[in-house]
């Protein structure tokens, strides 16, 4: 579980709120509901404009990634390949069938049913290649949703603020109306300023940088396909694999 995450977005919206407190401001002033619905519902509409259904959908779920991140590279994982190249050894690459029938993961179980097939090595990492480049770049796209969400903000704050103040002049001869419109106004912006740097440009770099550990991890194990493949010492396989850890 990834906490930083979340101490990240506390100690973030807590400066500024105890800041607006220390300023002498009410923290109730810059809770506004009809500015918070432009800044939000006009970014996500945006955003949904430009994204296709798939990549969409993909992005909302990677959210749970902030939490609870994709496995890194560790010790345990390179155990098990090691195994399997002590296994591979004893009792050749048909002895691996039980492993591709246990392994969890859909990523190491088709690399090890190509091994077991007796593919050849280079084979195994064209074939393997193939689906981490196009697992990452689709998880990019989904990143950029995010992003996405982080440039829309600002400028639908900007169309909020615009919003109130037409709101405002409208009603000047009715002072009793002018505070609600100037609120919108500028609450609009802190809303789209806010969320932008707070929440939505450090979601898509967090998520950024998991696909690209991701990624690490998944050229470990393919290394560690091919190292087995190419009937290398489990020894060796274990030093090499070991170079991938930080």
């Amino acid at each position: 579980m990834d906490l930083l995450s979340l101490l990240g977005l506390i100690i973030g919206f807590s400066g500024i709120l105890i800041g607006q407190a220390l300023e002498g401001g009410q923290i109730d002033s810059l809770l506004n509901g009809p500015a918070l619905l432009i800044v939000f519902g006009g970014s996500l509409g945006a955003v949904m404009v430009q994204s296709s259904p798939d990549v969409f959908l993909r992005a909302m779920w990677m959210l749970k990634w902030m939490i609870l991140p994709p496995a890194k590279v560790q010790l345990g994982q390179i155990r098990k390949i090691v195994s399997w190249s002590n296994i591979a050894r004893k009792e050749g690459l048909l002895g691996l069938e039980a492993m591709v029938e246990n392994e969890q993961d859909p990523f190491a179980q088709k690399a090890l049913q190509l091994l077991v097939d007796g593919s050849e090595p280079e084979v195994i990492r064209s074939i393997m290649e193939v689906e981490i480049d196009t697992r990452e770049q689709a998880d990019l796209l989904a990143a950029k949703v995010w992003d996405g969400l982080g440039g829309y903000c600002p400028t639908i704050g900007i169309i909020g603020a615009v919003i109130g103040l037409i709101h405002v002049m409208q009603n000047l001869a009715d002072p009793a109306k002018l505070g609600s419109g100037v609120a919108t106004a500028f609450v609009a912006t802190i809303y789209g300023v806010g969320l932008a740097n707070l929440v939505f440009i450090p979601v898509a770099g967090k998520l950024q940088a998991l696909i690209a550990a991701q990624t690490h991890v998944r050229d470990m194990l393919v290394e560690g396909i091919v190292s087995i493949a190419e009937g290398e010492n489990p020894r060796n396989i274990e030093i090499k694999l070991k170079g991938f850890m930080n």
